[in-house]
Formats: structure tokens, C-alpha cells, sequence
């Protein structure tokens, strides 16, 4: 309601200044014309006259009226050069304040809440250097000052911010436009202030803040440099340390464009996806899984014959030697061959910064080795958090990286393992070894498993680990691990804390998944002083401290994903090699990723408790997977594709998908979201049957369906019925009266 005031108040001000003609006083005529008059009144009451003057000014900028310009002449007019200054100075600064407030009133929250997430960049730029942008504006008239006035209001900037930098910002045009009105009477025009010279030196004097900014950064960087002789050429064009996902797209990119580029990797190629991570947990989420569709044989109409009970024969020390068969075959395409075939250069060694352009070189060959280079960029990873927990050392260990050689070893799987952890990696290997065999107890200190997904996504993948006979324990703290020996060997024990009650967990082999951390240690990062705050820090173009020193993948954050680190390898290898023409952000606005428990949970964008955190409003649309005909005959009926939207728009905010094959069936709501495609679009798209991606288009016509226009449907049925010969053009129109007393009344 007090907007709708204000609203109102400032449209019937509007009206009257145009209705009463008080636009014409305000053209350069109507002041010629009144000058005299007006010159009468200051002489009679000269602060009076300059009072008023100051306040109409505020009201007509305030207003957004016309006629700015010629205020500003008639106050070079009537009180000179200083005078005419120092009221335009101040009273435009307030007015535009008042502008700026009014626009922030009445329309920042609704621009923000419906393009909240295409305005982030922006918003993030204007909080961070807003002062700068507006200044840059302020300097050049030939922006409308009263647009940027409403326009700035929309954003995060500062009121206090705003108007100091607005007053010193529009100085420089103000003394033009007062020094002229001083000259009045030998003006013809307003297009006569504003020469072509003069408006090119308000261009080059908007420049100057571009320019000074380029040179701020100059100095810093030398600053930055100062105490390093830089080389006169160069080895390289750019290093890379770690061969990872990160490293390795970095270096092919850097190949693919013909510089010359050095890898350099201490342990395997490939990283940890290829080698402890990724590759090696899907291949034993496969066998754990087709070990559970065998014992659930009669559920597809089947029998294992020969065995007196539904549980699969096999050995695990097979399962564990078939993970490290699939490592050895996808091993070629991160081999050194291959990228040596692509024109990189990899070194086996490892590698730490002597100063910004040199790299120490321990091969593993025992030589010594250092090579200059423009740039270089940091993919050195991450590795498995262990918490120090007393006893925790005693008892002993596995972690994500190092159970895949240690169980190797194994004739049959841990009989009571303890996972610690319930994220992703966590989730994964519980369910799996559950399937294998081993009694796993997973612990978890939060409140819910999978925390950073929505509750009911929790909850769903709390009850189907627990169908595959899982103890998942939330709300439980990890205190203590206990070695104790007794007559029939040792016995290893977890103390936890639940309730605060201490309660006591055996186990045979224990799994830390409670996290991963980046490699920071030994790369030379704290001798050249690059910070780090658990990841290296860096700005939006993956630069650190020095401008040729860039960080991506696991090391840089904030994202620990195999398919992150391969888009930041790109915007690595593009500042670091062309940089000097043109940077660019990286962009952080659509990222998939998938947890590979059984059902899969995937997701993009916002959720549900990501969207009330930030304030976002949505809608919810759900499709349940035990209505897809695909998943029926599959025998994987359950889970649900969850998208969120804006508020009676298709525009797609979010999606989660718990089900079979749900990070597959993700892909086609990434493009959309990354392209700006809403449900409509995916509704219209033909889908194959019967597969797993029609879920998606059937979610979309679930949400066409809860926006069917039902009035239109309502006279299409009259028509209809009309067309049959039962009704008439009356009965239209008198079901049309009443669908609108019925509409009104529940309006």
C-alpha cells in the first residue's frame, strides 16, 4: 500500500508538470524569456532565490523530469561560475539520490526475486567495484544520467556510495554547463555545449578511469614482482604441475594452439579420477550392483541354479582385480604417449616454483631440472581429509585413494566395515560394500546424510541404504578409536556420541570419506608468499598473487568435480596464454553433478533449500519415476525428477533427479538451463519410447498441466458441446458470465 502511494504521489506530480506546461519553462527559449524576471527575484531575495532554486532542482531530478541541461544554464545565468556550481553540485547529487532511493523502494526486490540469478554477475561486479563503474559513467554525458539513476538503484551499491561518487563524478560536466549559462545570451542551442571536441574529451575523460585502473594494476603487478629478475626469454609459454583432470585439458589446450607447453606429474597420469577415484568407484559400484540384481533374480522372473540360497557366488579379490583391470584400459587416454603425441611435453618428477617464472624440476630419474615459462598453472588436486582422532593412527585405515591396493589383497570383503563419512564418497562405497558382502556401519555427524541435498533426497537415500543393509547413523560424533586386546585377538572400536550417550562400534577395517583437501604442500606457494585459505586463492580469472600464476581443478575450488576441473582448465589456459588481449571470468552459473548411490541422485542448479536460503521464489514440479514406463519394465520404478522454476514461468531454476540412470538423464537439463530453454521447449521435443529421458519431458507436462489456462479450456468445452449440437452461442455466453462471477469470487 505505501508503495502504491509513492507511486501514485510521483505520477500525479508528473502529470502536473506537463499538464500545467511547466516543461516549456525548461527549454532554452523559456529561459531567455524569463531570465529577466528571474534575475529581479535573486537581486530582491537572493537567498530566497537561491533556496528555491535548490529544491526545485532536487524535485525536477528527483522526478527524472527534462530539463536538467537547462537548470543547469540558468544557474551559471543567475549566480556565476562558483555559485552556479556549488548549488547545481550539490542539489543534482541529492536529486539523484532521491532518484536513486525511490527506483531501489519500489522496484529493486522485484527485479531481484524474478532475475535474481541472471543479475548475480552483476550484482557481484557492483559489489565489488560499483564506485568504479559509476564514476566512469558520471564522467560522460552522453549517458542519461536520470536512466543510470533508476538503473543503479536496481543493484546492491551503496546509497553513501553513491552519492559521493555521483558528485564528484558529475563536477566536470556540471562547470561545462554553469560556465556556459554564464554566456547565455550568446547561446543558440543546447547542441552548441556540447561540441563534438568537447563531448570526444568527455569520452577520453570517461577513459581515464579504464586507463587508470590498467595502470593501478601495472604498478601492483610490479610491485608484486619487485623482487624477482624477470627472464629476458622465456623456456616455455606455459607449465603445467599436476596432470589431473585440471592439468591435463590445460595442457592439451595449450597444445592444440601450438604453444610450447610442459606437463609435469610426480605420481600417475591421470590423476585421482583415473586412478583412485572416479574410474575405480564405478567400476566396483558396477559389480556391487549386479551382485544385488542377483539376488533379486526372481524378481525379473529368474533363478540361480546350483545354489541353495538367492546369494551370488564370487570372489572379492576378482571384483577388486577388475577394478584395476578397467583403470589399465581407460590408463591409455591419459597416458604420457598420448599427450606427448599431442605435442605436450610431460616430465615424471616433481615440480616447485623457484620465483613466477621458474620451476624446479625433481625428476624421477634423480636429474635436477628448471625451466622458465610466461605463465604456469597450478592442478595439483586434492586428497583424502583424515580427522585426527586419538587412537585413529592404532587402529589403522583406508581412505578413497588408498583402499583400492590395500583390499586387493583381500579374499572376501571387511566383514564389519566402518565408513565415517556421509557425503557422496561415503554413500557410494557404503552401499557398494554392503553389496558385497560386509556389515557397514557409516557415521555421520550432521543431521542427514547428503546434507547439501534437499531433505527428502536424504531421507530417500538414507532408506535405500538401509534396504541394502546399512547402519546409517546420523546425528552420531565420532570421538575416539580403541585397540584392544583380548584372548581371541585384538578388537578395534569406534566410540561415538549420540544423545550424549557414548556408544561403542566393532569394526574389522575402517574407511575415512569424510572430505578432501587441496595439495598445498611443497609447490613453493608459501615462499612466493600465494595465499591460500584451504584452496590457492585466486580471482575470477583463476590468476593468484601473480597474474602469470593460475590455479584450477580440486587445488582452486571452490568445486571438487572431474568436470569442473575440466572447465576451469579451459578459462587456465586461455588467460594464461592470451590473457594479455583478453580475460575471461570463469562461469560458475550451471553445474551438474551426480551422486552414484542406487538410485542416483543428480542435480543442477537451485534446490529447495538452496532457493529459501538465498530468498528465491519458486514452484515446484514433480514427476515420479513409478509412473515411467521405461522404469517399469526395468524393474527400477522409484524416485522422482523434481524441477523448480520461477513463479508462473517455465524458466527453469533447478532440477533434481533421483533415480536410475539419473545423471544421464540430467544432460538434457543442463543445456537447457545453460541455453535459457524452458519446459515448453523440452515438452515440445520429440523423446524415443520407451526410454528414461521421456521423464523429463514428462515433467514438463506436468507442469504445463497445473498451468492450463482453464478458462480457454472451459469455453473450449462449451464449444465443443456447441459443435454437437447440444448447446447454443446463448449457453456460451451464459457460461461465460457465470465462469466469471465463479472466477471473481475466488479471486
Amino acid at each position: 500500500m505505501k508503495k502504491a502511494t509513492l507511486l501514485t504521489m510521483i505520477a500525479a506530480l508528473v502529470v502536473a508538470f506537463f499538464w500545467f506546461d511547466l516543461d516549456q519553462l525548461l527549454t532554452l527559449e523559456g529561459l531567455k524569456a524569463g531570465l529577466a524576471q528571474f534575475e529581479d527575484w535573486r537581486l530582491a531575495r537572493p537567498i530566497l532565490v537561491g533556496g528555491g532554486f535548490l529544491l526545485l532542482y532536487i524535485v525536477a531530478t528527483a522526478l527524472s523530469l527534462p530539463g536538467a541541461a537547462v537548470m543547469t544554464l540558468a544557474a551559471g545565468a543567475l549566480f556565476g561560475l562558483m555559485w552556479g556550481t556549488l548549488i547545481v553540485s550539490f542539489a543534482s547529487s541529492i536529486g539523484a539520490t532521491l532518484a536513486f532511493l525511490v527506483s531501489r523502494y519500489l522496484l529493486r526486490d522485484t527485479v531481484q526475486n524474478r532475475f535474481g540469478e541472471r543479475l548475480k554477475p552483476l550484482n557481484d561486479g557492483i559489489k565489488k567495484e560499483g564506485a568504479f563503474y559509476l564514476f566512469t559513467l558520471r564522467l560522460v554525458p552522453v549517458f542519461p544520467f536520470f536512466l543510470i539513476n533508476l538503473l543503479m538503484g536496481l543493484t546492491p551499491i551503496r546509497a553513501v556510495t553513491f552519492y559521493w561518487v555521483s558528485q564528484v563524478g558529475m563536477l566536470a560536466g556540471t562547470l561545462v554547463y554553469v560556465n556556459a549559462g554564464t554566456q547565455l545570451a550568446q547561446l543558440d542551442s543546447l547542441a552548441g555545449i556540447l561540441s563534438p571536441s568537447l563531448l570526444a574529451s568527455f569520452v577520453l575523460l570517461g577513459l581515464f578511469p579504464l586507463m587508470a585502473k590498467k595502470l593501478l594494476a601495472v604498478i601492483k603487478a610490479r610491485r608484486v614482482y619487485a623482487n624477482y629478475q624477470k627472464p629476458s626469454h622465456f623456456d616455455r609459454n606455459l607449465i603445467v604441475i599436476g596432470a589431473g583432470a585440471g592439468g591435463l585439458v590445460t595442457a592439451y589446450i595449450a597444445a592444440a594452439v601450438k604453444a610450447k607447453v610442459t606437463l609435469i606429474e610426480a605420481h600417475k597420469m591421470g590423476g585421482d579420477c583415473l586412478n583412485y577415484g572416479c574410474v575405480p568407484s564405478k567400476a566396483l559400484i558396477k559389480s556391487a550392483k549386479l551382485a544385488h540384481q542377483m539376488r533379486q533374480a526372481d524378481h525379473y522372473g529368474l533363478e540361480i541354479r546350483g545354489l541353495e540360497s538367492s546369494e551370488p557366488g564370487f570372489s572379492f579379490r576378482k571384483v577388486m582385480q577388475r577394478v584395476h583391470d578397467v583403470i589399465a584400459k581407460v590408463e591409455p587416454h591419459d597416458s604420457v604417449e598420448r599427450y606427448e603425441g599431442l605435442g605436450v611435453e610431460v616430465i615424471q618428477g616433481y615440480a616447485k616454483l623457484v620465483d613466477p617464472w621458474t620451476v624446479e624440476i625433481q625428476r624421477n630419474d634423480g636429474q635436477v631440472q628448471r625451466l622458465t615459462s610466461r605463465s604456469v598453472v597450478l592442478a595439483t588436486g586434492a586428497k583424502p581429509f583424515v580427522p585426527p582422532l586419538p587412537g585413529i593412527e592404532e587402529v589403522g585405515y583406508v581412505t578413497s585413494d588408498t583402499l583400492w591396493d590395500e583390499f586387493a589383497q583381500l579374499d572376501e570383503a571387511p566383514k564389519r566395515l566402518v565408513v565415517l563419512g556421509g557425503g557422496p564418497i561415503g554413500c557410494e562405497l557404503a552401499q557398494s560394500f554392503a553389496r558385497l558382502g560386509s556389515q557397514v556401519t557409516q557415521v555421520e555427524m550432521a543431521p542427514r546424510i547428503l546434507i547439501r541435498e534437499d531433505e527428502e533426497v536424504s531421507a530417500l537415500a538414507k532408506t535405500s541404504l538401509e534396504h541394502d543393509g546399512v547402519a546409517v547413523l546420523t546425528h552420531h560424533k565420532a570421538l575416539r578409536f580403541e585397540k584392544i586386546s583380548a584372548k581371541d585377538g585384538e578388537h578395534k572400536r569406534l566410540i561415538v556420541e549420540h544423545d550424549g550417550e557414548e556408544k561403542i562400534i566393532e569394526f574389522d577395517a575402517l574407511l575415512c570419506a569424510v572430505g578432501r583437501v587441496a595439495r598445498l604442500q611443497g609447490y613453493g606457494l608459501e615462499e612466493l608468499g600465494i595465499e591460500t585459505n584451504r584452496t590457492i586463492v585466486t580471482n575470477d580469472y583463476l590468476e593468484t598473487l601473480y597474474p602469470n600464476i593460475f590455479a584450477a581443478g580440486d587445488v582452486a575450488g571452490p568445486y571438487q568435480f572431474t568436470h569442473t576441473a575440466a572447465h576451469q582448465a579451459w578459462y587456465a589456459a586461455v588467460n594464461a596464454l592470451f590473457g594479455h588481449f583478453k580475460k575471461f571470468k570463469v562461469d560458475y552459473r550451471v553445474i551438474p553433478w551426480t551422486t552414484f548411490i542406487d538410485p542416483e541422485v543428480a542435480r543442477v542448479g537451485l534446490n529447495e533449500q538452496d532457493a529459501k536460503e538465498k530468498g528465491i521464489p519458486y514452484e515446484v514440479t514433480r514427476y515420479g519415476l513409478d509412473d515411467l514406463d521405461r522404469a517399469i519394465a526395468d524393474g527400477a520404478a522409484h524416485g522422482f525428477v523434481k524441477v523448480l522454476t520461477e513463479p508462473g514461468k517455465d524458466r527453469i531454476l533447478g532440477v533434481t533427479i533421483v533415480g536410475e540412470h539419473g545423471g544421464d538423464l540430467m544432460a538434457e537439463f543442463v543445456l537447457a538451463i545453460k541455453h535459457g530453454l524452458g519446459l515448453n521447449k523440452i515438452l515440445g521435443t520429440i523423446h524415443a519410447y520407451p526410454t528414461w529421458a521421456e521423464a523429463n519431458k514428462y515433467a514438463a507436462g506436468e507442469w504445463k498441466r497445473a498451468h492450463a489456462p482453464q478458462r480457454v479450456l472451459a469455453w473450449l468445452e462449451k464449444y465443443h458441446s456447441w459443435r454437437r449440437g447440444h448447446g447454443s452461442e446463448k449457453s456460451i455466453t451464459d457460461a461465460d458470465a457465470g465462469l466469471s462471477g465463479s472466477t471473481d469470487s475466488l479471486g
